[in-house]
């Protein structure tokens, strides 16, 4: 995360927030007027990994101890047993991507296990909200998943697909998508093909989850998928207007932790 800080004051007015991911975790430590941020892989026990996060972005930051009000977010905000502050992935959602996109009026939020559609009012308030928690079908998980079978990073998924006109994929299930991506594979259909069906079928899948609660501009995409520039584009054809990725949208979930910790110290 890009940020001016060179140091910060041990003092009661730090504060931290972590986002505990499914696939990754978060840490943003915040003084009021800067951020330091830092991630890594989530790991079978993301209570040592995330103490082991924050004592490392503290050093960073120049602080003596670890922040006295630390807020957790995500999917396992549960576990940190020594979290000040543990705030749903909603509200931290929007209150990150409020910041990011100042003036924003609807978030998508794409991580490794869920997504979800946020509408906020005019002063960054939650009026209304979707989220799809119960499949992993359309986010990190799912790509993460298809980009092995088809021998391709994650990453990298994005600059394979952009332009390329998409196959169809009917399974967004991750079991089903996968057999049926193997017999694509094997039918011959192109690798690009297959990965802009599955980028498409994402953006559909999106704009029809969040369709009831009536998107509209400035919409903010936040959550690491915001990362692969083709689901972007993809997801903005869906909706019907432009979608922003602010630069640190992977931070969003933690920074608004960290906001609203400060706002609660």
């Amino acid at each position: 995360m890009s940020t001016s800080l060179t140091a910060m004051q041990n003092d009661s007015g730090v504060v931290a927030g972590i986002d505990l991911g499914s696939t990754r975790i978060k840490v943003v430590i915040y003084d009021g007027s800067s951020f330091i941020a830092r991630m890594r892989d989530a790991t079978c026990d993301p209570e040592s990994n995330a103490i082991s996060l924050l004592n490392e972005t503290s050093i960073e930051a120049g602080l003596v101890t670890p922040p006295e009000v630390i807020a957790t977010t995500g999917y396992g905000r549960r576990c940190l047993k020594t979290a000040t502050l543990t705030f749903t992935e909603i509200a931290t959602h929007a209150r990150g991507a409020f910041h990011l996109v100042p003036g924003c009026r609807f978030v998508v939020d794409i991580g490794g296990q869920d997504a979800k559609g946020i509408r906020l009012s005019a002063d960054g308030r939650v009026e209304d909200f979707v989220m799809n928690d119960k499949c992993a079908a359309g986010t990190g998980r799912f790509l993460s998943n298809m980009g092995q079978v088809l021998g391709i990073p994650i990453n990298d998924l994005g600059s394979y697909a952009t332009s390329v006109e998409p196959h169809r994929i009917n399974a967004m299930c991750t079991v089903f998508a996968e057999s049926e991506v193997i017999g694509l594979v094997h039918q011959g259909v192109f690798r690009n093909a297959i990965i802009a069906g599955l980028h498409a079928s994402i953006a559909r899948r999106t704009a029809s989850m969040v369709a009831s609660l009536h998107p509209g501009p400035p919409i903010a995409f936040t959550g690491g998928v915001a990362e692969n520039t083709d689901i972007v584009e993809r997801l903005a054809r869906e909706l019907g207007f432009p979608v922003i990725v602010p630069a640190d949208a992977v931070y969003a979930g933690a920074i608004g932790a960290a906001l609203l910790a400060w706002e609660h110290r």
